[in-house]
Formats: structure tokens, C-alpha cells, sequence
């Protein structure tokens, strides 16, 4: 799937962006949407999240979706799953990667799941065991690994603290992420060159929050460090509703349009993709979307039709 990409795109806006809606979206206008990201090139897609339906109902339609998600050679699945209950459902769902996520920061992890960043752990413990003999792969996420809305700047022995830990119950790929979009780029040049220590730089993924708009410079001090593999939403999707102030993903628009003119190639139809973003803010959600290249690509398209 790599063939032709210098970097690698990981698409959250299915999951990490759509939770976050005021409404919820049907299932097949999400069964549309993963066809139209993978027709734009996307290669890597986190669809959805099997958690309980009480506590995320946008993604209460998991088991659905994952039945009639459209499959593709070019594209790998991904899903949230945090407990025991969500991998049977995980399993069922014959995706081949999954996701967890704990806290770097203490009071964001009691905030968020209600629980400590040790208990946390310790209880995902036997599922990535069993993950592991199932021949699963484990996507790792450190969250706030630049800073809590409750702690304050979080520092990097920090971070590397539960990353050590995640990297110990065998995760195949760890990702940083700047949960409130506060990090900078000596911040993140820091934090991947510590965790490069513990395991391979290849093996290791940036998520960025684009709050005080320097998610593009963290982007690409991750990528002179030498990571490859980026999270973004289409449009700006996305935000995290236990921390306070904190917007959008970084915009898989931006994230493209940025690469593709430094000559690093993303494998990604950029006008494909502004049209599927197009589709989701006119069609699905009715309401602006804040991904800065999708804004001036519409903008644009809006105006080559009126001449």
C-alpha cells in the first residue's frame, strides 16, 4: 500500500471527528464516506470506536458499519477498543488493527475514562495479550503528550513514561499526540527523538491538534525526525470534548496540500478528497468545516462556477 508514498496518511475524521458532532450521522452516509476517502487515495482509515453506546451514541452504530464498510486492498481499517467487551465486538468486526488511547496526564485520563492512567493500563492489559495471539495489531496512542488543560505543560520524561509502558504489552505502532494542539516544535522534535530511543522511528505516528495553528511547523519538525505516518481529519473534524479549548485535527487537506508541494509524495487526490470534504459540510453536517486548504479549495470552486 506504501507504493508511491513518502508519507503516510492516517485518516481519523470517521471516528475521531464524527464523535464529536452535535448530531449523529446514518450509517450509510459513513459507509459513503470511507468509499469516497478510499477512492481519494486514503490508506490508513480509523472508521469507528467500539465503546459503549452510552458513552460515545454518535458511534453506537459500530457493528453496523463495520458489516457494510466498503473493503479494499488499498485501504487498512482501524478501530478504538477499549475494554473487553469492545474486542469481541472488535473481533467480530474482522478489522485489522486496533486502537487504544490513554492519557499521559493524570487528571485528563480520570476525566476522560474515569479511571487511572495505571488502572487504565493494567485493565487493557489481557486484551492486548490477546490481541497479540490473535494476530492483531495494536495502535498505540499517547494522549497529551504536550500538555493537559488540567496539569499544565507535560514534559517528556513524562510522556515517555507511558509510552515505555504501551511499548512493554507490545504495541506495533505508538502515536504522539498533542491532544490540545499546544505543542511546538522543539516539544515535538523532543518527544520523538526520546521515544526513537525506545523503538523504531518507522513505527512511530504524529497526531496533531491544530488549536493555536502550529500543527503544520510540529507536522514537519515530526517529519525531519524522521516520522512518516501523520493523523488528520478531512476538514478539520474533531476535537476532544474533555479538554477544554481544544479544536479540530490538523486538516488531511492541509496536511496534503503541504506535502505534495515539497515534493513529498502522500499517494492522495487532494481534489478528490476537497470534494468528498464538500459533500460531508453542504450534504451531511450543514455547517462550515475549518480545514484552511478545504476552505480556499471551496472557496475557489465556488468561484470558477459563477464565471
Amino acid at each position: 500500500m506504501n507504493i508511491d508514498r513518502d508519507v503516510t496518511l492516517y485518516e481519523v475524521g470517521p471516528r475521531d471527528g464524527l464523535q464529536n458532532e452535535p448530531d449523529s450521522v446514518a450509517t450509510e452516509i459513513k459507509r459513503q464516506l470511507l468509499e469516497r476517502l478510499i477512492a481519494a487515495g486514503i490508506p490508513r482509515i480509523e472508521m469507528t470506536s467500539f465503546v459503549s453506546p452510552k458513552w460515545i451514541p454518535k458511534l453506537a452504530d459500530a457493528d453496523d458499519l463495520a458489516k457494510i464498510a466498503p473493503r479494499s486492498e488499498t485501504v487498512s481499517y482501524s478501530a478504538l477498543t477499549p475494554n473487553q467487551r469492545g474486542y469481541e465486538r472488535f473481533q467480530q468486526a474482522k478489522i485489522p488493527v486496533l486502537a487504544f488511547v490513554v492519557s499521559v496526564s493524570e487528571t485528563h485520563n480520570k476525566k476522560n475514562l474515569n479511571r487511572s492512567v495505571d488502572e487504565h493500563l493494567e485493565a487493557f492489559k489481557p486484551i492486548a495479550e490477546q490481541a497479540k495471539a490473535d494476530g492483531v495489531a495494536l495502535r498505540m496512542y499517547a494522549s497529551t503528550c504536550c500538555g493537559c488543560p488540567y496539569e499544565g505543560r507535560i514534559s517528556t520524561s513524562q510522556a515517555m513514561q507511558v509510552m515505555k509502558r504501551l511499548i512493554s504489552m507490545g504495541a506495533d505502532e505508538i502515536a504522539i499526540a498533542d491532544s490540545l494542539g499546544v505543542g511546538t516544535p522543539s516539544q515535538i522534535r523532543d518527544l520523538v527523538r526520546a521515544a526513537a530511543t525506545e523503538f523504531p522511528v518507522e513505527k512511530i505516528g504524529l497526531h496533531l491538534h491544530d488549536t493555536y495553528g502550529r500543527a503544520l511547523v510540529n507536522l514537519m519538525a515530526g517529519y525531519e525526525e524522521g516520522i512518516r505516518t501523520f493523523d488528520a481529519s478531512l476538514g478539520g473534524l474533531g476535537g476532544c470534548p474533555y479538554a477544554p479549548g481544544a479544536s479540530g485535527n490538523l486538516a488531511t487537506e492541509d496536511v496534503v496540500d503541504l506535502f505534495e508541494g515539497e515534493g513529498i509524495r502522500t499517494g492522495v487526490d487532494l481534489n478528490s478528497l476537497v470534494s468528498t470534504t464538500l459533500w460531508l459540510e453542504n450534504d451531511v453536517l450543514k455547517r462550515p468545516l475549518p480545514g484552511r486548504v478545504f476552505r480556499a479549495k471551496a472557496a475557489k470552486k465556488s468561484g470558477d462556477q459563477e464565471k
